[in-house]
């Protein structure tokens, strides 16, 4: 068993917790985010804490219990904190304007791009090179920042593209600096 899925999930104040059969949902200041919870996977609320608790049974099991105290945790930091992921735009002329749910960028393709933006987050460009994505599900906030980086992921020679703010970028030597 995993030593961190034993470890009990703080439940801060104003924060509610049900768990209805297999489903799970956490209510917070944020909002409300719910999950499904496999079968026999038990969540015991006590004295402003979670435990996940594992069933008797398959090996299986065992590795989903750390997975499960993971979201669960997730859950809770969402609703009560929410999760942010900053992208940098690096090259010239390019740029990002938010239009009412679609994200528009201009990255060097003779076309502009634009992405639809999920309910559940927010996005905000700051000074046309920034974005910052937020919102309550981490998983949502993590892929939609992934899909944004993926049209121009940062190249090695220059550095040009979209990167995440604490990204580093290892560069490579061009052609005319190899030595014979």
């Amino acid at each position: 068993m995993s030593r961190y899925a034993k470890l009990p999930i703080p439940l801060p104040k104003g924060t509610e917790f049900k768990k209805d059969g297999t489903k799970v949902t956490v209510k917070g200041p944020k909002g409300q985010l719910q999950l499904e919870v496999r079968d026999g996977f038990d969540v015991v609320v006590s004295e402003e804490q979670l435990v996940v608790t594992l069933p008797e049974g398959s090996p299986l099991d065992s590795a989903m219990h750390g997975l499960y105290r993971s979201l669960i945790n997730n859950m809770v930091i969402g609703v009560n904190q929410g999760f942010q992921k900053r992208l940098s735009l690096i090259g010239v002329g390019y740029r990002a304007a938010v239009s009412g749910n679609r994200i528009d960028l201009q990255l060097g393709f003779s076309h502009p791009t634009a992405l639809e933006i999920p309910k559940e987050i927010e996005v905000k460009v700051e000074k046309s090179t920034t974005i910052i994505i937020s919102g309550m599900d981490k998983q949502v906030v993590g892929q939609f920042a992934a899909s944004v980086r993926a049209v121009r992921p940062p190249e090695p020679y220059k550095g040009k593209g979209v990167r995440y703010e604490d990204e580093y970028v290892r560069k490579k030597a061009g052609k005319a600096a190899k030595g014979k």
